[in-house]
């Protein structure tokens, strides 16, 4: 998938893309069709940078909702023909979500049109997970012959369809397929229940990697030659390590945190921090001046993981280094440093914000440190962030930050949060908007009153208002 264009943020288009609440507010206010045309262009095209961690599905469906939303769109776009070419999950499971999303507000017309694409479309396992939250069993036993013609009844299209059904996310379906009256589909599911379940059992007794008894140098070579398949596993060799190295294998240990191969000394790095080794801090600072760019990544991923006041007091003699440990450095001191650390915080922040953007992932941390320490003189640059970042997340964070720096919050941006497409983002608002805005009590009423919305924001909410309020 390629990275998502991203609209300013001054725009319509801009708001509605980074999920923000003020993208909800101007769409309501804005000529409907202008406003219909920015949401479908969002649902498809799918405007997060981490499809798979950022929310934007509820938030889009609620905006379908008050804008009385056709779903054409989806529709045309669903059943395509580059669906067929095009077999990647992120192309159709933003829509498919949000239809998901408008099936349990009731709209008939989303869930007769997810059944659609379970039973025809590409896509159809995430429409077929969608449907196991929120279709009646009838409607769940009308598509098992659909779904499993897409199978071939061979010994390969049987041993895929024990596959995808060992695999799948939602298990009812399958589990209302097993119990078909229709012996040809009951039968067929069993079946692939019962060889999903060996094959499940014969994986287990042939695991792969590290065993019991292993050396030194086999957990090193093991190391390696992931790096020669291209998989970095360092990390777990690093836990290997942890089971088998005695006292009397530190000296080896170190010289390969010293000078040995890419694995062995990436291992070695994250073994030695992790045991908060004496010599961990300095060989972190060898390996960042003379190793690979894998070895200075994990030398500064084994640093930034050290919980030790050593690490910490390091950190602060760092921090004004021009290179990866001192952007290290000042993320440790975000996490762990104290008040006497704010400025080297603020220093890191502004320059993370100068050098590379509002969507740095430094940031993520640097953000959370100006709120942990409380810098009311990041205010300004976290207002920078929250605004033009393309993260929903990493807003988030900036959002809470905001909350402990901004006096200003509750009556600003805590507002527009209460329409935010992430959950812990309206609840930060849900804690900190000022209910003196009529928005923002007819907000939190119907937030209450929401079915869809988290358990977490409910909660803040009906800390704000009595529950006679929240009977809408």
């Amino acid at each position: 998938m390629f990275d998502p264009v991203i609209a300013p943020s001054g725009t319509l288009l801009g708001l509605l893309q980074r999920g923000r609440g003020d993208g909800t507010l101007h769409a309501l206010t804005a000529p409907r069709p202008e406003a219909l045309a920015a949401l479908n262009h969002c649902v498809l095209r799918d405007p997060r940078h981490d499809w798979q961690v950022e929310n934007r599905s509820l938030y889009y469906a609620r905006l379908y909702l008050d804008l009385h939303g056709e779903l054409d769109a989806i529709e045309a776009h669903l059943f395509h023909p580059e669906d067929v070419l095009d077999t990647e999950e992120s192309r159709t499971g933003l829509a498919l979500a949000v239809l998901g999303h408008l099936a349990s507000y009731g709209r008939r017309d989303a869930l007769e049109l997810l059944r659609r694409y379970a039973a025809h479309g590409t896509n159809w396992a995430w429409a077929l997970d969608e449907l196991a939250l929120r279709d009646d069993d009838a409607g769940l036993r009308a598509l098992a012959a659909p779904v499993l013609a897409r199978f071939a009844t061979d010994a390969e299209g049987e041993a895929e369809l024990a596959a995808t059904v060992r695999d799948a996310f939602e298990p009812r379906p399958w589990r209302l397929w097993a119990d078909d009256p229709r012996p040809s589909v009951a039968t067929r599911v069993r079946a692939a229940q019962e060889a999903g379940c060996f094959d499940r059992w014969q994986r287990q007794m042939r695991p792969t990697g590290p065993r019991p008894g292993w050396s030194v140098q086999a957990v090193f070579a093991w190391a390696e030659q992931g790096l020669e398949r291209g998989a970095a596993l360092h990390v777990p060799a690093a836990r290997c390590l942890s089971a088998v190295a005695g006292p009397e294998d530190r000296p080896e240990i170190v010289r390969a945190a010293e000078d040995g191969t890419e694995g062995a000394r990436c291992t070695a790095l994250r073994y030695l921090a992790d045991s908060s080794d004496p010599d961990a801090l300095t060989l972190i600072e060898r390996a960042v001046a003379t190793g690979s760019a894998p070895v200075v990544e994990a030398a500064v991923d084994a640093f930034e993981r050290m919980r030790s006041l050593a690490a910490v007091d390091r950190a602060r003699g760092w921090a004004r280094r021009p290179d990866p440990l001192g952007a290290a450095a000042g993320r440790v001191l975000a996490c762990r440093g104290g008040l006497q650390d704010r400025d080297p915080v603020l220093a890191a922040l502004r320059e993370a914000v100068r050098g590379e953007g509002p969507d740095a992932p430094t940031l993520w941390t640097l953000v959370d440190g100006a709120g942990r320490l409380g810098i009311a003189c990041a205010a300004p640059v976290l207002r920078h962030i929250y605004r033009e970042t393309a993260s929903s997340h990493l807003r988030g964070r900036a959002a809470r930050a905001l909350a402990a720096t901004d006096p200003s919050f509750g009556t600003g941006f805590a507002v527009e949060c209460l329409w935010d497409c992430e959950e812990t983002t309206r609840e930060v608002a849900a804690r900190h908007a000022e209910t003196g805005d009529t928005r923002v009590v007819d907000r939190l009423r119907r937030l209450a009153a929401d079915p869809a919305e988290e358990a977490e924001v409910q909660t803040a909410v009906r800390s704000r208002i009595g529950p006679e309020e929240t009977a809408v």
